[in-house]
């Protein structure tokens, strides 16, 4: 791969002040980046002519190629709702790359997601965060698995309330996700004594072994719920337990603001162009970002495409600042924050030394609704280039 070094940009590496300057990628990483870098010999050079060069976006929470746009019933393979713990399915499984959704991912600057299993389990099974460029899931695959999904309030007991089975109600929901703990914790303790005493361990679950490694804290639990009394009972399982809490949605978190900011609980807040649908959505507010940053808790912003579709991730991170939120903590809400939440702050989130060549070439200030992206760049190999259909 030949070195790229894209010249006279203004850059806002997120992380750091902006300036005017050179950005080089070497191998698919940042090798140099600042006001006065030269330029290696025989490297590509792009002239972005005063243009905005920033990271490429991160969208923590979407359905990006699980749920297919146009497809109907074939394309959708979101939720296994056969049971309500499915901690063993993989989102990593039923990703189409060719969904029209990765080329709009990148057309609006996304070059990371993190892809979720839905919500219509307790337990809906495990994450996977990856690029938004390649043939197969493999060439794609920056983090599998980075997280493991669950679900409170509506939409859980309103799928097996119909079927007539547990879970119905709320209270039944937090029992059956304790159950799932306490049986995980159980095959923890067995699988340790079988290695301590030199024993052969048979009995591999791959539920169990999924529930586990939350409780190991190896990835987070990426906690849907809405209402701020599910929230509450999140926080209160998640202590009870140990583990590592994401709170995905989170529409009445700024309700409860103190508790997640006083725990370091991060929220996936989104998505924020919806009508209020349904009873848990009535507090849904494009000043709800704005609120949670202010009371100290770390905010990303996400679209659960196809839901908001994800080109316009940044748009709802525009529409926030317009109701209050501060433009950096915006810029930071879809880089920086969603990397940090899927464990890869080191490899993207920021422009830095040694971190991956995920660029966006931008015609202006991204947060200004009039412009675009023009060229999009993963690992220093360009993916995408704005053509105008006119």
């Amino acid at each position: 791969m030949p070195t790229l070094a894209i010249t006279n940009a203004h850059v806002v590496p997120v992380t750091g002040e902006p300036f005017d300057g050179t950005v080089v990628v070497t191998d698919g990483t940042i090798s140099a980046l600042g006001p006065d870098v030269g330029v290696p010999s025989g490297a590509e050079v792009v002239d972005a002519g005063g243009q905005w060069l920033l990271p490429g976006f991160v969208d923590a929470h979407t359905h990006l190629g699980v749920h297919e746009e146009g497809e109907g019933w074939s394309g959708n393979d979101t939720n296994e709702m056969t049971d309500p713990v499915t901690a063993h399915v993989r989102a990593l499984d039923a990703i189409y790359p060719g969904d029209v959704g990765f080329t709009d991912a990148l057309a609006g600057g996304v070059t990371t997601v993190c892809v979720n299993p839905g919500s219509g389990n307790v337990i809906g099974g495990l994450c996977v965060a990856l690029h938004t460029s390649g043939r197969t899931v493999e060439e794609m695959v920056l983090r599998s698995p980075a997280g493991l999904k669950a679900a409170l309030g509506e939409n859980p007991k309103r799928v097996y309330g119909e079927q007539k089975k547990t879970p119905s109600t709320r209270l039944g929901t937090a029992a059956v996700m304790r159950e799932a703990f306490v049986a995980a914790e159980n095959y923890q303790a067995k699988r340790a004594k079988a290695v301590a005493e030199g024993e052969r361990f048979d009995a591999r679950d791959l539920r169990l072994e999924a529930l586990a490694s939350v409780l190991a804290r190896e990835i987070p639990w990426r906690q849907h719920a809405h209402r701020a009394d599910d929230i509450a009972t999140a926080v209160r399982i998640a202590d009870e337990f140990g583990y590592e809490l994401v709170l995905d949605h989170g529409t009445e978190a700024h309700l409860v603001a103190d508790l997640l900011a006083e725990r370091g609980v991060p929220v996936l807040i989104g998505p924020l162009l919806t009508s209020r649908s349904k009873v848990e959505l009535r507090q849904r507010s494009l000043a709800n970002p704005g609120r949670l940053a202010r009371a100290g808790v770390e905010i990303s912003i996400i679209t659960d495409h196809p839901v908001i579709p994800i080109h316009f991730l940044v748009h709802q991170a525009t529409f926030a600042v317009k109701e209050g939120l501060d433009p950096v903590t915006a810029l930071r809400s879809i880089t920086i924050h969603p990397a940090r939440v899927l464990g890869l702050e080191d490899r993207i989130g920021s422009l830095e030394v040694g971190k991956l060549g995920d660029l966006v070439l931008w015609s202006g200030d991204p947060l200004d609704v009039m412009q675009r992206a023009l060229r999009v760049f993963i690992a220093g190999h360009e993916v995408h280039t704005w053509t105008s259909a006119a």
